[in-house]
């Protein structure tokens, strides 16, 4: 049996568009949900207890947040009126049955029963987890995404850095399992693990990508060539560079500049990139911004791109890289590990300060027939992305291993070849090389 913490989605009821956590948080739902293992659904109340949520209405809030993302619904009601709604019924209802109810369900499946949560809500409230453990018997998996926060103090809000430490303690504390989004993550994690002296089975997964089909002849959006960069607008993600690049390109190309496409809402402490897209004349009508867009029109902007621009200082997976290059699309981007384990060596990659670089790079690949653009394209024809089903197909293993309370090795990494093989031999995560 599997109770799936829900607690960050339903606290994101009211977005218009998901982060790289939610898509993650609804793809885990939605796999379970379409699973054949016994599922329940639990959040942290505002009491800091956990409760029960009832399942049928939180299946309805799974498929209502989705729509919403994905910018279609089957009912009448709008569907980010209707996922409030929903959101506020779960919670009512998880403080009326409350953490009792949730304790006397894990007692009727002690020996299997794993807690999962694939966000890091809440991971930092260590008690409520350690009570769950203690009086209901659960294991506990965790999935990290990244300890950016630790790591890059400077972009995150203060005392998030404190906040997630505790988290990451955690999780090496507590944990029976964990899986992590890259090698990167893993290896930034094994230092707590080492502290704490303890070796709980860490998968490396890379997240899937689920892109619906295009025409391959659709019009682009934007009639001149043009770059876009996909992401919240904030300090980590350097869209500074970017912005002072295309003010050089202006001012020596004119009405001849490529354009540049931001897709992502304002972040904090974004005070200089935002007086350049308010008051700078020369990016008026250049650099385009768009905060709120469905799936679909996001990925109709990728495609039609020269590239997409990644100059980040830090990352944990890189989504944007990802899909883009699921997309067909070259990439020119940060030379981070996690960003060079994920593109597989396809795209571009530069230093986030290396603004000659960047320039040279951009100017190229605006060219209609730019070499380094058809280079890159070629390079593309044998990278393969990454599946949900390859990623399921291990996950699965390790969290059934972590129920029946298995012996894992300490470390696991799933390739899709692994992945495939595991799910057709049926072997569990401790038989993968």
């Amino acid at each position: 049996m599997i109770i799936f913490d829900l607690s960050r989605l339903i606290s994101r009821a009211k977005r218009e568009t998901p982060t790289g956590i939610d898509r993650v948080e609804l793809s885990y739902a939605a796999h379970l949900v379409a699973g054949t293992v016994p599922l329940h659904f639990t959040i942290l109340t505002a009491t800091s207890r956990f409760g029960l949520l009832p399942k049928a209405t939180a299946v309805d809030y799974i498929r209502t947040i989705d729509g919403a993302w994905r910018g279609h619904t089957a009912s009448s009601e709008p569907t980010g009126r209707r996922a409030s709604r929903l959101a506020r019924t779960l919670r009512l209802g998880a403080l009326a049955r409350g953490e009792r109810a949730l304790l006397a369900l894990l007692h009727t499946e002690v020996e299997n029963s794993v807690y999962l949560l694939v966000s890091h809500h809440h991971l930092e409230k260590r008690a409520a987890i350690a009570r769950l453990k203690q009086k209901g018997g659960a294991r506990f998996v965790c999935l990290i995404h990244d300890l950016i926060p630790i790591e890059f103090p400077e972009y995150a809000l203060p005392g998030q850095d404190d906040k997630h430490r505790r988290r990451i303690e955690t999780a090496a504390s507590l944990s029976d399992a964990v899986i992590v989004n890259s090698t990167v993550t893993r290896e930034a994690f094994q230092p707590y693990l080492e502290r704490v002296g303890r070796s709980p089975p860490v998968l490396v997964a890379p997240f899937g990508v689920d892109l619906p089909a295009m025409p391959m002849d659709a019009p682009s959006p934007i009639e001149q060539p043009y770059f876009v960069c996909v992401g919240t607008i904030e300090a980590r993600k350097n869209h500074l560079l970017l912005l002072n690049l295309w003010r050089q390109l202006v001012d020596e190309l004119g009405d001849t500049a490529p354009r540049l496409v931001f897709v992502g809402q304002r972040g904090w402490e974004t005070e200089n990139a935002v007086d350049m897209l308010e008051r700078c004349p020369a990016l008026r009508g250049v650099v385009l911004e768009y905060g709120n867009l469905p799936d679909a029109e996001v990925r109709r902007l990728v495609k039609g791109a020269r590239a997409l621009l990644l100059p980040s200082f830090a990352e944990g997976f890189g989504f944007p890289l990802v899909e883009a290059l699921a997309l067909g699309v070259p990439v020119l981007c940060s030379n981070l590990a996690a960003l060079r384990e994920n593109g597989g060596g396809v795209a571009e990659f530069f230093d986030p300060l290396d603004g000659p670089g960047w320039r040279a790079a951009i100017i190229d690949y605006s060219l209609s027939a730019s070499p380094r653009r058809q280079a890159q394209l070629s390079r593309l024809t044998g990278w393969k992305p990454p599946r949900w089903e390859d990623h399921f197909a291990v996950v699965d293993a390790l969290i059934s291993e972590a129920g029946a309370g298995s012996r894992h090795r300490s470390y696991c990494t799933a390739s899709p070849g692994a992945a495939r093989r595991a799910k057709i031999a049926g072997r569990g995560i401790a038989d993968l090389r």
